[in-house]
């Protein structure tokens, strides 16, 4: 199929605020979506018809490229061990592990006596769980405190709606009773009888918490949000002193809190919400640790309260804040806290003991990234963390707190072989339109010129405070192999700078985001990483929307832009307050429905909304059928403006995953066939690109 589909036009004019736009391809969003996110058999013939006929032209246009498709994945597969095992994690008499066999697509869970490893014992073999599906992930998978349970969470369509399996580890090992529509969120209770899990309602909101008995088929409703902005989750604390309840919004939080001894207890507001206030508890001997922006703590800082009155009356500070150093997060065991803090892109571990006193880790890199890893133990002076950098694998170690002595404990292994020393990576600061320096990760070999002929690959994200980090990744090297630079850019609405670097990218600063992208492809020609015209943009959901927008404002940069599950039709869905992300997300982007400014500024920069008569480049846009957070409709209708509209020859593409969601192809395999697909789709892109008119 050589020539594109092109969608019908029906003329469909919405009024509001007093403003009036048209949607030409508003037909594409089913009106029974919520019932196709179960049931993707659902979706209506036409619709289903043009996303099939999109996929067969994209499968067309790229099928020259389909036995370097199968060296992109033959290569990404021989990075990777066949048989992988990560570093057992204790927990009292046991040990817990994760791991791969030869040639499988998913881990398997198990455990042995720390005593006698010999004596492993399977717990979940996802291989054997997701035999028969199309798709199939566990959100989460757990014991219980007492070892005597094992449960886990999954989603067999790819639409976040999660079931999840309880079975005991004794006797017979019978499953008990699945608990259903489940955000994907649960815990068991520190005395090992009640499963506290998270419910999601009819538009995909976790908004209650229940509580189950083991055993029992009956639950109990122990908590619902109000609020359709806030989301709900459940954790215990790593002491078993407390179950909390949390729930919060994208800029402001509240939990509620349930004694670990008396899990039938009612719970209690530890502090009760501000607007603009986010905290967390995390639990030690007789206090809580709060992670907090309190008092103008911009980049947060760390308090601490009586458990027994966890009010803010209460707090007191514990680690001042201090701006330029953003802490993203903390864990606490009986002796000591730790906490993750980033400065300028990059991060360190700082380690303090009871009476005070700290140390750092903080590699000497130009880019890397440290990471805290999770335990079962609080009785531990064992803290563990990852290590990695764009040319560096992970590797992880266990460190004593007190002594200081270090363990390696793990070394992620490249079969194929990998020398970190023919390769390089650089940090650059890109000068954005308001003057503000924006962080540059650049990777790629020694022996790559630097001159403005190799061409490159840029990367954005750009949203809710989330940092990309320059971490280790075995399918980018499939393109700096073949003489490629590998960028990201670190541009606001992101926090590698803390927390003020989020609020620069956010609501009515969101413009920045894409300007600064802009900026960063800028300063990487300037320094001979690349070229215009000889660039390839990536990005994925919100990074997405970055792509949306710099296809509009500046089309000539790039060779080619991959959008992958993109969030392309913002005015729509934040008008849309059916949809599962819409009232979280408005304190992100604006009130498009009550607020008039804020809809003309989401109207400004809307890839949807700004498509026009322009040559745009090469564009890949992927979707997912079942995905609850970017539905499959916003790339659908993106790609059949742009087609409309594009005064170029380059080619707009979509493919849409028809057995998967947000999160694409599960199975560790398939999912480096998506990624080769990406790869070979950036290669064709510079491959046919016009000619450079210096």
């Amino acid at each position: 199929m050589t020539t594109p589909p092109i969608a019908r036009q029906i003329p469909h004019a919405i009024t509001q605020l007093g403003r009036t736009r048209h949607d030409e391809y508003a037909w594409m969003k089913d009106d029974n979506w919520q019932e196709v996110l179960r049931d993707p058999t659902l979706l209506r013939p036409d619709i289903a018809g043009h996303l099939r006929a999109e996929n067969a032209y994209t499968q067309s246009v790229l099928s020259g490229t389909d036995a370097l498709q199968d060296t992109l994945v033959a290569e990404m597969k021989g990075r990777m061990q066949a048989d992988d095992t990560y570093p057992p994690t204790p927990h009292g008499p046991y040990c817990y592990q994760t791991s791969y066999t030869a040639g499988a697509q998913y881990p398997v869970y198990k455990r042995y006596p720390t005593a006698t490893p010999a004596a492993e014992e399977v717990l979940l073999d996802v291989n054997e769980a997701a035999r028969g599906h199309e798709y199939y992930a566990v959100a989460a998978a757990a014991h219980s405190p007492d070892h005597s349970l094992f449960a886990h969470a999954e989603d067999t369509q790819g639409s976040e709606i999660y079931r999840i399996h309880i079975r005991r580890l004794s006797g017979d090992g019978a499953p008990l009773p699945p608990v259903e529509n489940c955000s994907g969120a649960f815990v068991f209770s520190p005395d090992s009888a009640f499963l506290f899990w998270v419910w999601r309602d009819s538009h995909g909101r976790p908004a209650r918490v229940y509580r189950r008995r083991i055993g029992e088929e009956r639950d109990t409703l122990v908590y619902e949000e109000a609020d359709p902005g806030f989301f709900v989750g459940v954790e215990t604390t790593r002491s078993g002193g407390w179950i909390i309840i949390s729930s919060g919004n994208h800029d402001t939080s509240e939990s509620w809190l349930i004694p670990g001894h008396d899990p039938q207890a009612a719970p209690r507001c530890a502090s009760v919400r501000e607007t603009g206030l986010m905290y967390g508890l995390y639990h030690q001997g007789t206090d809580f640790i709060i992670l907090t922006n309190a008092d103008g703590a911009y980049d947060f800082k760390l308090m601490t309260t009586p458990d027994a009155a966890p009010a803010r009356a209460n707090w007191r500070d514990l680690v001042a804040h201090e701006p330029g150093r953003y802490i993203t997060e903390c864990m606490v065991w009986s002796g000591h806290l730790a906490w993750r803090e980033r400065r300028d892109a990059n991060t360190r571990i700082i380690i303090r003991s009871v009476d005070g006193s700290t140390e750092a880790l903080e590699p000497d890199e130009a880019a890397y990234d440290l990471t805290l890893v999770g335990g079962y133990e609080y009785d531990t002076t064992e803290l563990r963390y990852i290590y990695q950098s764009p040319t560096t694998p992970r590797a992880w170690h266990a460190r004593d707190m007190v002594s200081g002595a270090e363990t390696l404990l793990k070394r992620q292994e490249v079969p194929s072989g990998h020398d970190p020393a023919q390769y390089r990576c650089w940090r650059l600061m890109a000068r954005a339109a308001d003057g503000e320096l924006v962080p540059v990760t650049v990777l790629g070999r020694h022996d790559t010129p630097i001159d403005g002929s190799a061409p490159l690959l840029l990367y954005g994200y750009g949203a809710y405070g989330h940092a990309i980090d320059p971490v280790f990744s075995t399918r980018t090297l499939s393109l700096v192999d073949r003489g490629w630079f590998y960028a990201i850019a670190h541009v606001r609405g992101g926090s590698e700078k803390g927390w003020n670097w989020f609020l620069g990218g956010r609501g009515r600063n969101k413009p920045n985001t894409f300007s600064d992208f802009i900026a960063c492809a800028e300063t990487l020609v300037a320094e001979g990483f690349g070229a215009t015209g000889r660039i390839v943009a990536d990005g994925r959901s919100a990074g997405g929307m970055v792509m949306g927008a710099i296809a509009n404002m500046r089309p000539d940069l790039f060779a080619g832009i991959v959008a992958v599950v993109p969030f392309v039709d913002e005015l729509n869905t934040m008008s849309d307050a059916s949809l599962p992300l819409t009232p979280p997300e408005w304190p992100e982007w604006g009130n498009p429905l009550e607020d008039v400014a804020a809809y003309d500024l989401i109207a400004s920069y809307a890839a949807y909304e700004q498509v026009a008569p322009r040559a745009y480049p090469a564009i890949l846009a992927m979707g997912g059928l079942t995905d609850p957070r970017v539905t499959y409709w916003e790339p659908a209708k993106w790609v059949a403006r742009l087609r409309a509209n594009n005064r170029s020859e380059r080619p707009i593409m979509l493919r849409t995953n028809m057995e998967a969601g947000h999160r694409g192809a599960t199975g560790r395999f398939d999912s480096l066939k998506e990624a080769a697909l990406i790869h070979a789709f950036a290669l064709w892109a510079i491959d046919t690109a016009p000619a450079r008119q210096d």
